[in-house]
């Protein structure tokens, strides 16, 4: 029944983003790029004779998160092929040409059909899912073929469907996997409390790995330094509208230097923006500008490595019902980082938030009085910084117990 139920909703579910194909550009790439894929992929891997891993990512935050692992394989089994898929656009878009990986598509909608196909077709030795995939069809096909697949940075809440009395078929899920590295102590437990026979590991959270690499190698973002001349810097990154709201009192200011980098860099929200904060100098404009008090950065790729230049971090989504984006990335240089209401969902957050090194904030008014106090208060500062930065450091090492655990079980083989 539940399969039947299943399939049933894929199909609504590709029926809504055909109906929305002509108005939503993200629905009309998710289309596009399915159009004929099986196809292409059939094409591609007739030439291809390597063994082949695949790692597949929802998004682009979900392929962060999964590139150290990636990245760990690509160097110890360099004579394997990698295939990388994604289901949204923003994770294929950006990464559609990413140089570290043979192959980048879309996943084919779960159905029987395309789950079947599509396994036959790249033939894995070995598969990587990171966090959240639970696709029914290609989970089934795995198993049937005795492919071992991995469930990278896991975490698990009471209130998924896992553990509600519907649940039945979503704990068959996960019994396809071969193990399952949840981020923490509470994920391993709850599953184990629940469902008996999965082969569950804490191994953390390979975001920490990939952040305190980006840290370690991040050169300086050409303008901004200048621009600082001994300032206060804040970014504010990955915001949405309600985000951006709660700055426009403080931005009047001109003491600290504040750089915007929206989530979604449309023209429309662009100029939303600039309506917004007249005061702002995009950054692709930055080269005539010899001073400014607010930056708005018109471009995809450079946040991760403005926060070097930060004095605060403020990280977007917080408003939104999603939750609030990657703060690990902030915490690696050792910034103070402040966010939204919305961040319960987030262990590194409530972690950040624990350890003093993050808040939370619902109004412009609590927001200035935290930024107020980390500016003014050098020892409240001081003490913050080291908390967020010591988050991060302490809680490496994910990806090498990944790795580990492939290379006892010879799930991957050396090839001389």
């Amino acid at each position: 029944m539940f399969s039947i139920i299943y399939n049933f909703s894929t199909q609504i579910y590709l029926f809504f983003i055909w109906v929305l194909t002509p108005i939503n550009p993200k629905a009309r790439l998710w289309w596009k790029g399915r159009k004929g894929l099986l196809a292409r992929i059939k094409e591609d891997m007739h030439t291809e004779n390597r063994p082949r891993v695949w790692m597949h990512c929802a998004s682009l935050g979900e392929f962060e998160q999964g590139r150290p692992v990636l990245e760990a394989i690509k160097k110890k089994y360099p004579q394997h092929a990698i295939v990388l898929t994604f289901f949204s656009p923003s994770g294929y878009e950006v990464r559609k040409n990413y140089q570290g990986v043979e192959y980048v598509y879309y996943l084919p909608m779960d159905t029987p059909s395309n789950a079947k196909r599509f396994v036959e077709i790249i033939q894995p030795k070995l598969v990587l899912w990171v966090k959240y995939e639970y696709w029914f069809n290609y989970l089934h096909q795995l198993k049937k073929k005795e492919i071992p697949v991995l469930l990278l940075s896991a975490i698990f809440r009471v209130d998924q469907p896992f553990f509600k009395w519907y649940g039945r078929a979503w704990k068959k899920l996960l019994s396809c996997f071969t193990a399952i590295f949840v981020q923490t102590e509470h994920s391993q437990k709850l599953l184990k409390e629940t469902i008996e026979g999965l082969n569950i590991i804490i191994a953390g959270d390979t975001r920490y790995d990939r952040v305190q690499a980006i840290a370690a190698a991040a050169k300086p973002v050409q303008f901004i330094e200048e621009l600082i001349n001994g300032r206060p810097c804040i970014v504010a990154g990955s915001t949405w509208p309600e985000d951006e709201l709660q700055w426009i009192h403080y931005a009047e200011r001109e003491s600290a230097l504040l750089i915007i980098a929206p989530h979604e860099v449309s023209p429309q929200h662009l100029h939303d923006l600039q309506v917004r904060f007249p005061q702002a100098v995009l950054y692709s404009k930055l080269e005539n500008c010899v001073e400014a008090s607010v930056i708005i950065i018109d471009n995809i790729g450079m946040l991760s490595r403005l926060y070097q230049h930060a004095t605060i971090a403020y990280i977007g989504g917080g408003f939104n019902a999603s939750g609030i984006h990657n703060t690990l990335e902030a915490a690696a240089y050792g910034c103070p980082v402040v966010f939204g209401p919305n961040y319960e969902k987030f262990n590194e957050a409530l972690l950040l938030v624990e350890k003093g090194a993050a808040f939370s904030i619902e109004t412009p008014l609590e927001l200035e009085a935290i930024v107020t106090k980390l500016l003014s208060d050098k020892e409240f500062y001081k003490i913050s910084a080291s908390a967020s930065k010591s988050v991060v450091s302490n809680h490496i090492g994910a990806t090498d117990k990944i790795l580990s655990f492939i290379e006892e079980n010879n799930l991957l083989t050396l090839i001389k």
